[in-house]
């Protein structure tokens, strides 16, 4: 009884497959939405440079759907490195990963540490650039916006840089 109990309680560990899974559908469907999405941007660039389109703030439009697109790439990022740390942690080591030449140590999670720390720098990646997306609508029309702005971009700074230490090996 005792040993079917711990086979049990082992091969539990595949229901980890079902996050597995819907990490890589999520990342497949951030990844095809931002594409489609800067294809759409092109047209439009297209449309306003050569067809004579006219489109109010299209400079700002371009600048937010980029941002949008790069955090979007982002947030995937962070998906697809959390389905292969879970699979590497709780279902096997991916073996063609550590064999390749082209796998590098982003995507080699030894441990949950491991993959805490990489999702975390990649997620305070995201914050940034959700905080740069808002700087665009801030108005300076009031100087302690400007305080805020400044002390935005030092807070962001200083996670920037601490993230960067935590990460350094002595």
């Amino acid at each position: 009884m005792k040993n079917f109990f711990e086979k049990v309680l082992w091969n539990s560990r595949y229901v980890v497959l079902l996050a597995v899974w819907s990490s890589i559908i999520g990342m497949l469907l951030l990844f095809a939405l931002s594409a489609m999405d800067m294809l759409h941007l092109a047209w439009q660039f297209i449309e306003v440079t050569f067809l004579g389109v006219e489109i109010a703030d299209f400079h700002v439009i371009v600048v937010s759907h980029v941002i949008t697109a790069v955090d979007d790439f982002l947030l995937a990022t962070v998906l697809l490195i959390f389905a292969l740390g879970l699979y590497e942690l709780f279902i096997a080591k991916i073996k063609i990963a550590q064999s390749s030449e082209n796998a590098n140590n982003v995507l080699m999670i030894n441990s949950l540490d491991d993959l805490k720390d990489r999702l975390g720098k990649v997620i305070l990646m995201i914050l940034i650039v959700a905080f740069f997306k808002n700087v665009l609508h801030v108005t300076f029309d009031d100087p302690l916006n400007i305080l805020y702005m400044g002390a935005g971009i030092l807070m962001v700074s200083l996670a920037s840089y601490f993230s960067h230490k935590s990460g350094e090996k002595h």
